[in-house]
């Protein structure tokens, strides 16, 4: 394998890994609109839930264009949430809005530490780099948001 393969699919695995904690996002936010009572806070989480459903859409156009087919990308990812969203259909069946804002933030949380670990590594290009930080920002006001609701 060449170094240009192998910074490419260091490249896919990382975007591919944020891929995973933006599909289990989506889900939590899905879940978490089905169980908060307060219309406002289920907009938002929808809207939160949309927003990961574009940010994966633009992470797998950049898999695509790295030559790497996205068609199997989440097979597997789908099927294992991240632990920081693990436990939130339980929350969620409660009903209790505290507690169901409260594991949005530690998945978002989770997310951010995620995102900030792939910044660092030195294969991602400044394409990426930018569409990363674009991303993270975004998570990050998500974050504020919900901190600010709690």
């Amino acid at each position: 394998m060449t170094s240009t393969d192998e910074n490419r699919k260091e490249i896919v695995d990382t975007l591919d890994g944020l891929i995973e904690i933006l599909e289990d996002g989506k889900l939590g936010y899905t879940n978490a609109a089905e169980h908060v009572e307060n219309t406002d806070m289920k907009h938002n989480f929808i809207q939160y839930a949309r927003e990961r459903a574009l940010y994966i859409v633009e992470l797998q156009d950049e898999i695509n264009r790295l030559g790497k087919s996205t068609d199997t990308s989440g097979g597997g990812v789908l099927g294992s949430l991240h632990r920081a969203w693990i436990d939130i259909k339980s929350t969620f069946t409660s009903g209790d809005t505290e507690a169901i804002v409260n594991a949005c933030i530690t998945g978002e949380e989770a997310a951010i530490e995620k995102y900030e670990l792939a910044l660092k590594k030195e294969e991602i290009q400044p394409t990426q780099s930018a569409l990363i930080s674009k991303q993270l920002n975004g998570i990050k006001a998500v974050l504020m948001r919900l901190k600010a609701n709690s």
